[in-house]
């Protein structure tokens, strides 16, 4: 198997990003992200990939000057015993470290899985930055389940 490290995603590999995205948004475990959306965005993603698809990526979007978010973080299945998920974390924290920025936050119905990096759980209306950029816009808004989560870096 060929060495399994986040690196930046190109434009091909958007339709493996899908695959696997709208394979989690079909079990309602991650929002759905349209492949237009991908491609516009292709920018903000990691992925890791073995010799045939994408087998794990995650996004980051800025807020502002200090937040970022980590978005559509997701690995197949086949791999999940690798700490891909923790490698792509990482990796997403250090790219924005490098931008700039001092916290990171996410949504999560995995809060263990992010807890284990330092993230804390907190309150909805401690980041107005998302709900009133992103989320007022989501089908989910008003009964959202996900757990918000938030890390200074």
């Amino acid at each position: 198997m060929q060495n399994l490290e986040p690196k930046p995603a190109k434009i091909k590999h958007a339709e493996g990003i899908e695959q696997l995205l709208t394979s989690y948004s079909q079990q309602e475990l991650l929002l759905p992200r349209s492949l237009s959306e991908i491609i516009r965005q292709i920018p903000q993603f990691l992925i890791i990939e073995n010799e045939t698809n994408v087998i794990g990526c995650v996004s980051l979007e800025v807020f502002t000057k200090e937040l970022g978010e980590i978005r559509s973080l997701a690995v197949d299945p086949q791999f999940q015993n690798l700490r891909l998920g923790e490698k792509l974390v990482l990796s997403v924290e250090h790219y924005a470290r490098d931008l700039g920025l001092h916290k990171m936050m996410a949504l999560t119905y995995v809060e263990g899985f992010f807890h284990k990096y330092g993230y804390k759980t907190v309150e909805m209306s401690n980041l107005p930055e998302k709900v009133f950029r992103v989320c007022v816009k989501c089908p989910k808004f008003h009964n959202c389940d996900e757990i918000p989560v938030l890390k200074t870096l």
